[in-house]
Protein backbone atom coordinates (compact mmCIF):
# COMPACT_ATOMS: atom_id res chain seq x y z
CA UNK A 1 0.00 0.00 0.00
CA UNK A 2 1.55 3.32 -1.06
CA UNK A 3 1.13 6.52 0.87
CA UNK A 4 -1.05 9.09 -0.78
CA UNK A 5 0.62 12.41 -1.31
CA UNK A 6 -0.62 15.15 0.94
CA UNK A 7 -3.02 17.47 -0.83
CA UNK A 8 -1.31 20.63 -1.94
CA UNK A 9 -2.27 23.76 -0.12
CA UNK A 10 -3.70 26.47 -2.33
CA UNK A 11 -3.55 29.73 -0.34
CA UNK A 12 -5.79 31.54 -2.83
CA UNK A 13 -8.55 29.06 -2.05
CA UNK A 14 -8.64 30.23 1.57
CA UNK A 15 -10.63 33.33 2.57
CA UNK A 16 -7.82 34.26 4.94
CA UNK A 17 -5.51 34.82 1.96
CA UNK A 18 -7.97 37.32 0.49
CA UNK A 19 -8.58 39.04 3.85
CA UNK A 20 -4.84 39.53 4.26
CA UNK A 21 -4.39 40.69 0.65
CA UNK A 22 -7.27 43.17 0.94
CA UNK A 23 -5.89 44.46 4.25
CA UNK A 24 -2.48 45.10 2.73
CA UNK A 25 -3.98 46.92 -0.26
CA UNK A 26 -6.20 49.01 2.01
CA UNK A 27 -3.31 49.97 4.28
CA UNK A 28 -1.20 50.97 1.28
CA UNK A 29 -4.03 53.19 -0.03
CA UNK A 30 -4.72 54.69 3.40
CA UNK A 31 -1.04 55.51 3.97
CA UNK A 32 -0.65 57.06 0.51
CA UNK A 33 -3.69 59.27 1.08
CA UNK A 34 -2.77 60.25 4.65
CA UNK A 35 0.95 60.88 4.19
CA UNK A 36 0.54 64.32 2.52
CA UNK A 37 -1.49 65.38 5.58
CA UNK A 38 1.26 64.22 7.98
CA UNK A 39 -1.04 61.47 9.29
CA UNK A 40 -0.52 57.72 9.29
CA UNK A 41 -2.94 54.91 10.02
CA UNK A 42 -1.21 54.20 13.34
CA UNK A 43 -2.05 57.76 14.41
CA UNK A 44 -5.77 57.50 13.72
CA UNK A 45 -6.95 55.77 16.95
CA UNK A 46 -5.15 58.47 18.96
CA UNK A 47 -6.42 61.31 16.80
CA UNK A 48 -10.02 60.07 16.95
CA UNK A 49 -9.87 59.52 20.72
CA UNK A 50 -8.53 63.04 21.27
CA UNK A 51 -11.07 64.52 18.88
CA UNK A 52 -13.99 62.77 20.59
CA UNK A 53 -12.88 62.99 24.23
CA UNK A 54 -10.53 65.96 24.47
CA UNK A 55 -7.20 65.84 26.32
CA UNK A 56 -6.22 62.42 27.64
CA UNK A 57 -3.33 60.78 29.45
CA UNK A 58 -0.91 58.46 27.67
CA UNK A 59 -2.27 55.53 29.69
CA UNK A 60 -5.82 56.29 28.53
CA UNK A 61 -4.69 56.52 24.90
CA UNK A 62 -2.86 53.19 25.17
CA UNK A 63 -6.03 51.55 26.50
CA UNK A 64 -8.16 53.15 23.80
CA UNK A 65 -5.79 52.06 21.01
CA UNK A 66 -5.24 48.62 22.62
CA UNK A 67 -1.47 48.91 22.65
CA UNK A 68 1.18 48.66 25.34
CA UNK A 69 2.50 51.78 27.08
CA UNK A 70 5.95 51.72 25.37
CA UNK A 71 4.29 51.46 21.96
CA UNK A 72 2.05 54.41 22.76
CA UNK A 73 5.01 56.43 24.07
CA UNK A 74 6.87 55.92 20.79
CA UNK A 75 3.77 56.75 18.75
CA UNK A 76 3.16 59.96 20.70
CA UNK A 77 6.80 60.97 20.23
CA UNK A 78 6.38 60.64 16.45
CA UNK A 79 3.05 62.47 16.52
CA UNK A 80 4.59 65.31 18.53
CA UNK A 81 7.50 65.47 16.07
CA UNK A 82 4.95 65.72 13.23
CA UNK A 83 3.16 68.56 15.01
CA UNK A 84 -0.11 66.66 15.55
CA UNK A 85 -0.30 66.64 19.34
CA UNK A 86 0.75 68.81 22.21
CA UNK A 87 1.50 67.89 25.79
CA UNK A 88 0.61 69.99 28.80
CA UNK A 89 1.23 69.30 32.48
CA UNK A 90 -1.66 67.52 34.17
CA UNK A 91 -3.23 69.92 36.67
CA UNK A 92 -3.44 67.29 39.44
CA UNK A 93 -0.41 65.09 38.74
CA UNK A 94 2.86 66.89 37.97
CA UNK A 95 4.41 63.64 36.68
CA UNK A 96 1.76 63.21 34.00
CA UNK A 97 0.99 65.09 30.82
CA UNK A 98 -2.32 65.67 29.16
CA UNK A 99 -2.19 65.09 25.44
CA UNK A 100 -4.37 67.02 23.03
CA UNK A 101 -4.63 67.61 19.30
CA UNK A 102 -2.67 70.48 17.85
CA UNK A 103 -4.32 73.14 15.71
CA UNK A 104 -2.61 71.53 12.70
CA UNK A 105 -4.20 68.15 13.45
CA UNK A 106 -7.66 69.65 14.01
CA UNK A 107 -7.36 71.55 10.73
CA UNK A 108 -6.27 68.51 8.70
CA UNK A 109 -8.45 65.86 10.33
CA UNK A 110 -11.58 66.49 8.21
CA UNK A 111 -9.53 65.97 5.02
CA UNK A 112 -7.94 62.82 6.49
CA UNK A 113 -11.39 61.40 7.24
CA UNK A 114 -12.50 62.22 3.68
CA UNK A 115 -9.50 60.31 2.33
CA UNK A 116 -10.28 57.28 4.50
CA UNK A 117 -13.91 57.35 3.41
CA UNK A 118 -12.94 57.55 -0.26
CA UNK A 119 -10.71 54.48 0.07
CA UNK A 120 -13.46 52.57 1.91
CA UNK A 121 -15.93 53.49 -0.83
CA UNK A 122 -13.45 52.41 -3.50
CA UNK A 123 -12.95 49.08 -1.73
CA UNK A 124 -16.68 48.32 -1.63
CA UNK A 125 -17.62 49.80 -4.99
CA UNK A 126 -20.20 47.69 -6.78
CA UNK A 127 -21.55 46.12 -3.59
CA UNK A 128 -25.20 46.75 -2.81
CA UNK A 129 -26.16 48.06 0.63
CA UNK A 130 -27.33 44.56 1.51
CA UNK A 131 -24.03 43.04 0.37
CA UNK A 132 -22.10 45.65 2.38
CA UNK A 133 -24.14 44.80 5.48
CA UNK A 134 -23.56 41.07 4.96
CA UNK A 135 -19.86 41.65 4.35
CA UNK A 136 -19.57 43.70 7.56
CA UNK A 137 -21.43 41.06 9.56
CA UNK A 138 -19.14 38.34 8.24
CA UNK A 139 -15.99 40.34 8.99
CA UNK A 140 -17.26 41.01 12.53
CA UNK A 141 -17.75 37.27 12.98
CA UNK A 142 -14.22 36.53 11.71
CA UNK A 143 -12.78 39.08 14.15
CA UNK A 144 -14.85 37.69 17.03
CA UNK A 145 -13.57 34.19 16.21
CA UNK A 146 -9.97 35.39 16.42
CA UNK A 147 -10.10 37.80 19.36
CA UNK A 148 -9.12 36.32 22.68
CA UNK A 149 -11.94 35.76 25.12
CA UNK A 150 -12.56 38.78 27.33
CA UNK A 151 -11.22 36.89 30.35
CA UNK A 152 -7.87 36.05 28.72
Amino acid sequence: MSARPAPSWDPEAAPTFWINHASRLLMRQFEQRLRPLDFGMAYMPVVIALEEQGPLLQKQLAEYARVEQPTMAALLTRMERDGLIQREPHPDDKRASQISLSAKARERLPRAKEQLTEVAEQATAGLSERERATFMALLHRVVANLEPASGD
